[in-house]
C-alpha cells in the first residue's frame, strides 16, 4: 500500500470483555502493533474472563503483515504430557454440565491437563512482530490481576453452568467469594494471579516452562494424580502451521485448516457462489454446509480481534477447556481439561503430540492489485445510501454503546434475555484496497464456531453490514436434521430450512450457545452481545 492508503486504515480492536478491548486498545493508542495489542488483550482475557480462557490453556493465532501481504498461523494449542516416562496419570473425575436441558459428561482432574501454551503463544506473537517493550505490553494484564474487573452478565451465566468444574479448589474463592456464586457485574478477582503476572511480565514467558512457575505446575499436577514433568514444560515449542485458503463471497479467507477445524474448507466450498444465491434459498446453502453431527459442547473458548493503523491483523482465540480443577498454589492460575474432552481426541496421542481444536481465527483479504483494476464496495445486493463521511458508528456492547475510542465499560448488562435488534440493518458502502484486511474475525463456541464466522462474514461480506451489526443480527445453527434459530432470523429463511426437511427449534433470545464472534473491518469492530463482548475503533 502507498502512504495514501496506509494512513486511511481503520484501527481497531474486538473481544469478549470490555476490560480486554480497553488493555489492547491502550497498546494500540501506544504506538504498538497488532501482535502487541493482541498479546495485551489475551493476558488481560487472562485475568478478566478466566470462565473461559486463562494462563494455563492453549491457542492458536492468525498473523496478516500488511507490508509483505504474508499470513503465519501459530499452534500454541496444550500438548500431551509424558514426556518424562516417570508417571502414571491417575483417573479423571467426572463432571455434567449442563447444556439447556441436556447434560453434557466432561472430565477433569490432573490426568485431563495439557501442557499449556498461551505463555508461549503470547510470548512467540511478541518476538516476532511486536514493537513495544515486554513489560509494557504485559503491564494491563498485571493491573488488572491486581484490582479485578466486572464479570459480564453473559459470562455469570457461564459460570453457573460451569460450577463444578470451576469451583474446586481455589476457584471458590474467586468465583463464590461470599458463598454464592458471582453475578454479573460483580468483581471477579483471583487471588495471588497478581503474582504470576508479576513474574510473567518481569521474567518473560519462560518462567512457565523452565523458570519457577515451571516447578510449580509439575508438582500442583502431580501432586494431584497427573503425569506432566518437567520434560513436557521444557519441550512445549509452539508451532507455525501452514495458512489455508479459501475464495469466499468475492475475498481471500486465511487461517489454519485440518483436523476438527472445518470452517477454511466449509468457505471454500460455498466459494462465490453465496454471492449469487439469494434470501431465502442462501439459508438452506448455509445450513447444508455448516450442518454439524458431532456433540454439542458448551465451549469454553474467547477470540480477540485487531487491526493496527499500519493495516496488520492479528486473531487470536484461546481456551482452557472447563478447568481441571487444579489450581496453582498462590499464583491464581487454574489449569486447562483439555485432555478430559473426549471429542478433541483425534487418533493416537503419543506425549509430546498436540491436540486438535474447532478454534479458527481468520484474515480476510481483498484481492491483490491488477493492473488497471479499480476498487469495488465488494457487496451482493445493492448497498443501500451512503453513509454521509461524518456519520457516527456506534460501538454495542453489554453495557450500552461506546463512541469510538470511548472510555472503559464499567456498567454491564444482563444480556441473557433477548437482545432487541434494529428495525433496519445499516450498510456503509467500502472501497476494496487491493490486497487490504476486509476482516480480522474470530469466535468463541466449540462446534458453533464454524456457524458464528459463516454467519458473520456473510452479514459483512454479501450484506454490507458493518461488524457489530452483522454480529448482533440472529443466527441459526444446524445440528443433524434440526435448525436451532435465534429470534432475528426471518421467518422466510426458517420457511425455507423447513421446506427443505430440517425441524426448526426457536430459542427465547440471543444466546452464548451460538458462539461468540469478534471481529474488525475498515467499517467497524465489534463484539457480541451473546457474551458481554466490544469493539471499538482507534
Amino acid at each position: 500500500m502507498g502512504e495514501a492508503e496506509e494512513a486511511s486504515v481503520s484501527a481497531g480492536i474486538a473481544a469478549g470483555h470490555p476490560a480486554t478491548a480497553e488493555a489492547g486498545l491502550s497498546i494500540l493508542a501506544a504506538g504498538g502493533s497488532a501482535a502487541d495489542a493482541a498479546v495485551a488483550a489475551v493476558l488481560a482475557s487472562c485475568a478478566g474472563e478466566t470462565v473461559l480462557t486463562g494462563l494455563g490453556g492453549g491457542g492458536y493465532a492468525t498473523y496478516f503483515d500488511a507490508a509483505t501481504g504474508t499470513v503465519t498461523c501459530l499452534d500454541f494449542f496444550v500438548s500431551v504430557p509424558g514426556l518424562d516416562g516417570d508417571a502414571t496419570p491417575g483417573p479423571m473425575t467426572p463432571v455434567s454440565i449442563t447444556l439447556g436441558t441436556v447434560p453434557i459428561p466432561y472430565e477433569i482432574g490432573a490426568a485431563s491437563v495439557g501442557v499449556p501454551g498461551v505463555p508461549a503463544g503470547c510470548g512467540a506473537l511478541h518476538t516476532r512482530w511486536g514493537r513495544l517493550p515486554w513489560q509494557t505490553v504485559a503491564a494491563p494484564a498485571v493491573d488488572l490481576a491486581r484490582t479485578g474487573t466486572p464479570l459480564p452478565a453473559p459470562q455469570a451465566h457461564t459460570l453457573r453452568a460451569l460450577a463444578p468444574a470451576l469451583l474446586p479448589s481455589d476457584g471458590a474463592v474467586a468465583y463464590a467469594p461470599r458463598g454464592r456464586l458471582l453475578e454479573g457485574g460483580e468483581l471477579l478477582r483471583h487471588p495471588g494471579l497478581d503474582k504470576a503476572m508479576t513474574l510473567l511480565a518481569e521474567e518473560g514467558p519462560d518462567v512457565f516452562y523452565t523458570g519457577s512457575v515451571a516447578d510449580t505446575i509439575v508438582a500442583a499436577v502431580r501432586g494431584a494424580g497427573g503425569a506432566m514433568g518437567p520434560a513436557d514444560l521444557a519441550g512445549y515449542q509452539v508451532l507455525e502451521v501452514p495458512a489455508g485458503h479459501a475464495r469466499f463471497a468475492g475475498a481471500h479467507v486465511y487461517g489454519r485448516s485440518g483436523d476438527l477445524n472445518r470452517t477454511v474448507d466449509t468457505l471454500d466450498a460455498l466459494g462465490d457462489d453465496v454471492l449469487d444465491v439469494q434470501r431465502p434459498h442462501r439459508a438452506v446453502l448455509l445450513a447444508n454446509a455448516l450442518r454439524d453431527h458431532a456433540l454439542q459442547r458448551l465451549g469454553d473458548t474467547t477470540n480477540i480481534s485487531v487491526v493496527d493503523p499500519d493495516g496488520n491483523a492479528c486473531v487470536v482465540t484461546t481456551t482452557m477447556g472447563l478447568g481441571s480443577g487444579v489450581w496453582l498454589p498462590g499464583l491464581g492460575v487454574h489449569l486447562n481439561s483439555m485432555l478430559g474432552e473426549g471429542e478433541l481426541i483425534v487418533g493416537e496421542l503419543p506425549p509430546g503430540a498436540r491436540m486438535a481444536s474447532m478454534m479458527s481465527p481468520l484474515v480476510v483479504t481483498a484481492d491483490p492489485a491488477t493492473p488497471g483494476a479499480t476498487p469495488t464496495d465488494g457487496t451482493a445486493d445493492a448497498p443501500g445510501p451512503e453513509l454521509p463521511t461524518d456519520t457516527v458508528v456506534e460501538v454495542h456492547t453489554a453495557g450500552g454503546v461506546v463512541p469510538p475510542g470511548g472510555g472503559a465499560v464499567t456498567a454491564l448488562a444482563d444480556v441473557t434475555a433477548p437482545v432487541p435488534l434494529p428495525d433496519a440493518e445499516p450498510r456503509a458502502t467500502h472501497p476494496r484496497r487491493p490486497g487490504e484486511v476486509l476482516l480480522a474475525v474470530g469466535a468463541a463456541g466449540a462446534s458453533r464456531i464454524r456457524t458464528a464466522l459463516a454467519h458473520t462474514m456473510v452479514g459483512v461480506l454479501v450484506d454490507g453490514l458493518h461488524p457489530e451489526m452483522a454480529i448482533a443480527r440472529g443466527r441459526f445453527h444446524v445440528v443433524g436434521s434440526t435448525a436451532h434459530a435465534e429470534p432475528g432470523v426471518p421467518d422466510d429463511e426458517l420457511a425455507a430450512l423447513a421446506t427443505a426437511g430440517y425441524r426448526i427449534h426457536r430459542w427465547p433470545g440471543l444466546d452464548h450457545y451460538f458462539g461468540g464472534a469478534s471481529a474488525v473491518g475498515p467499517t467497524g469492530a465489534g463484539g457480541d452481545p451473546r457474551r458481554g463482548g466490544i469493539g471499538i475503533h482507534l
